[in-house]
């Protein structure tokens, strides 16, 4: 829980989220919105960012899913994903920047409006779990719709 997100080899998906990854947000202030069950990330975004200055690291946007092999573009509203074992996700927003990235030792209060600039359009995707199940650190992820 929190930020960053640490790497593990395998989770399992449920409707509402990662197994044992509370998120105070989605779960206190919107209500436990399904729509916002898993957030992905792409590499390429990071490595963007990182190539800007920003030293961000794997799951300090507090990302559940760091993609890699795919553009960010490959993710669209509305889109449905297969990923690892049965799971099948459809993304439903996109993930907007926050003022808690300031917990980020690179960003603090001092530079958390202009990294929040900075993650407009940029931090990842919210998404709707269809189907639970288990996916693993290597699995790979197939746009289905």
């Amino acid at each position: 829980p929190g930020l960053p997100k640490i790497s593990i080899p395998t989770t399992i998906v449920e409707f509402n989220g990662l197994q044992g990854d509370y998120n105070n947000i989605r779960t206190e202030k919107k209500k436990g919105n399904l729509d916002r069950a898993v957030s992905i990330m792409t590499i390429d975004k990071i490595n963007d960012l990182r190539s800007e200055g920003w030293p961000i690291r794997l799951g300090d946007l507090g990302e559940n899913f760091m993609v890699q092999g795919v553009d960010y573009d490959y993710f669209k509203i509305g889109g449905e994903y297969n990923m690892g074992k049965k799971v099948r996700i459809k993304i439903s927003e996109p993930c907007n920047p926050c003022t808690r990235l300031s917990v980020l030792p690179y960003v603090g209060e001092e530079r958390i409006n202009e990294f929040m600039r900075t993650l407009i359009h940029r931090r990842g995707w919210y998404a709707r779990v269809l189907d639970e199940g288990e996916v693993g650190l290597f699995d790979k992820i197939k746009r289905t719709l």
